[in-house]
């Protein structure tokens, strides 16, 4: 075999291996969809959802029931002026009083709301498309996204969310943090796709 044909099967070789290694780790749109099934369920737990409301107040417990002691979410989503969110939730949970607490506590912006008016949790795919709506969510990208599900302290705290009053745990998300953490990746990497429904 001459020199020339050598050379070029070698590089066609080296391009069949470049193109396999291009295609071999991208996440399709059915891998993606999936994975935001994952994402979804948590997202609807009541850890999350109790502060992506739709309301004027917060809600609490696993029966999303109004924040007790007439607690209104305010212009900012911090309380009202003498009596806001970090007047009880402190950095910490405070177990010994069932009082949940983590850094910054707050509401989601109502433009991140995942309940309508009615107080039923919206479909997989409005949530979807609420979180990567860039106007409504503080201009995060998909990588912006996960960032936010890797390090938020009110993020992280749905998945220590510590005991309630009468000393029983409260519950948790279906899946891990980590679990949630490897299905935003995978749904990023797919590009964010959302269900039409």
């Amino acid at each position: 075999m001459s020199g020339r044909k050598r050379l070029l099967i070698g590089g066609c070789a080296i391009i069949f291996v470049a193109a396999g290694r291009m295609t071999a780790g991208q996440t399709s749109r059915a891998e993606g969809l999936a994975a935001w099934q994952r994402v979804y369920s948590v997202l609807t737990h009541p850890r999350c959802i109790n502060c992506h409301t739709a309301t004027a107040y917060p809600q609490q417990g696993d029966d999303r029931h109004r924040h007790g002691f007439n607690v209104v979410r305010g212009q900012t989503g911090t309380g009202v002026p003498a009596f806001t969110c970090a007047t009880c939730h402190q950095r910490v949970n405070a177990d010994s009083t069932g009082v949940p607490g983590a850094p910054g506590w707050h509401l989601a912006p109502l433009s991140m709301q995942w309940q309508d008016l009615r107080d039923q949790i919206m479909s997989s795919g409005a949530i979807c498309r609420v979180m990567t709506d860039r106007s409504k969510n503080h201009n995060l990208d998909g990588a912006g996204l996960l960032k936010h599900h890797e390090e938020e302290p009110l993020v992280l705290w749905a998945f220590q969310p510590g005991r309630g009053l009468d000393g029983s745990p409260r519950s948790i998300p279906p899946l891990t943090h980590a679990e949630f953490i490897a299905a935003t990746r995978t749904w990023v990497e797919a590009g964010i796709p959302c269900p039409a429904r």
